[in-house]
């Protein structure tokens, strides 16, 4: 089953979490399927061709997957636009010298000094026959920031183009698909860093501003607010899914604005923008102000490590899950159901608190849980070495387990 979340580039996979046979591992194991309950899907642009008759004309195309419960069934939708529009100038922000001074804080002041470090990245070919996407500069050693989906598909045929028009070619460094993000690097640029925030500390209508390339349009910027946190947002394609702890925002996100960044009012990142959604039966053609955005914590803890080692760690407790499961919770598969016969890794972090076959996960860190798409996305907003509380339900009874998170053991 695919993921009811796309990508807003047009390129590209997302990020899987641990799924094990019919069960989805939270934990030590492989990336768990979707649950098999309706839920809102999102979807990730694949890379489509530039449209016929130059601007305006983009060509929508996307990959579905399955989402979760909400009030509202809505259609995620990768905002990665590829190849839409290729080679298509952006809004650029000029400046004159006797332009009036803007207020510290203003939409205006943060898009002028955020701008510069935004670029937009075509993969596979020309402005006319490749995808595009976008990417932010995370240092002054000429590493960038995207989504996975924007470069899965690239190979060695990556490029950037700066907000001056200038380009560069790009080296992939590392990507992971489970978290949907990617390190690419250039050489020579010289491209000023964007300073980045604590997504931590981000809380339900904070204002925000999104930059990015939106069908190919280079150097646009929206804003909105912070509508939710936490959301629960898994997309791509049943393997390649990625499982996020979302930002929602209201900014407009649409195709191309796959990996760019998410700006606070002191004009720090504070998320990478990665999905957004569509009523259901739409195609997969723009914003409706719901867009969903990797929090810069995860974002920053997995670029440091693709950076230093071109892979990234993954947090887990070491459980097949039941993705049939349609009740409250996360239910741990019985031994019988799971792959290899074993529902609970044996020396996993699951295990060694007492975890049992059959288990139905109710809370996390007193939070409540109710799915197990939920509890695999807060898993993976931790980081290895983190300790949680787990809540679990065991016939009539509850019981608190607490486990130190190990690093998956992907296959």
């Amino acid at each position: 089953m695919s993921s009811p979340y796309e990508p807003p580039h047009q390129g590209g996979p997302g990020p899987a979490g641990p799924p094990q046979g019919t069960g989805a591992p939270a934990g030590p194991g492989r990336p768990a399927p979707h649950p098999t309950q309706p839920l809102p899907p999102f979807y990730r642009d694949a890379q489509t061709p530039p449209p016929q008759g130059g601007a305006g004309q983009p060509q929508p195309g996307g990959r579905r997957g399955p989402g979760w419960i909400a009030v509202v069934a809505i259609a995620m939708v990768a905002a990665l636009c590829s190849g839409t529009l290729g080679g298509l100038g952006g809004a650029l922000l000029a400046g004159s010298d006797d332009e009036p001074a803007r207020a510290e804080g203003a939409i205006t002041d943060i898009a002028a000094q955020t701008v510069p470090s935004v670029v937009t990245i075509r993969v596979g070919g020309s402005a006319a026959s490749g995808g595009t996407g976008t990417g932010w500069v995370y240092d002054d050693q000429g590493h960038i920031v995207t989504n996975n989906h924007v470069v899965a598909d690239g190979g060695d045929d990556i490029a950037i183009q700066t907000d001056a028009g200038d380009r560069y070619d790009a080296e992939l460094v590392g990507r992971d698909v489970s978290y949907d993000l990617a390190v690419i690097k250039v050489e020579g640029a010289d491209l000023p860093p964007l300073p980045v925030g604590a997504s931590k500390d981000v809380v339900v209508g904070d204002e925000v501003v999104a930059v990015g390339s939106p069908l190919g349009l280079s150097s646009s910027v929206t804003s909105g607010i912070v509508s939710a946190i936490e959301r629960p947002v898994t997309a791509g394609e049943e393997g390649e899914e990625s499982f996020i702890s979302a930002i929602q925002t209201d900014a407009a996100i649409n195709p191309g604005n796959s990996g760019g960044p998410l700006i606070d009012d002191a004009g720090e990142v504070v998320g990478v923008n990665s999905a957004i959604a569509q009523l259901p039966g739409g195609q997969a053609s723009g914003s409706i102000g719901v867009g969903f955005a990797i929090p810069s914590d995860v974002v920053a803890r997995t670029a440091d490590q693709l950076i230093a080692d071109g892979e990234a760690e993954h947090p887990a407790i070491g459980v097949s899950l039941d993705t049939r499961w349609s009740q409250e919770g996360a239910r741990v598969l019985e031994d019988s159901d799971a792959d290899g016969g074993q529902a609970v890794l044996p020396d996993g972090p699951a295990a060694k608190a007492g975890v049992q076959p059959g288990d139905v996960i109710v809370e996390m860190d007193g939070q409540r849980i109710t799915s197990h798409d939920q509890l695999i996305v807060r898993i993976r907003a931790k980081a290895v070495g983190d300790q949680v509380t787990l809540t679990v339900q065991r016939g009539d009874q509850e019981e608190e387990l607490t486990m130190t998170l190990e690093p998956a053991q992907e296959q």
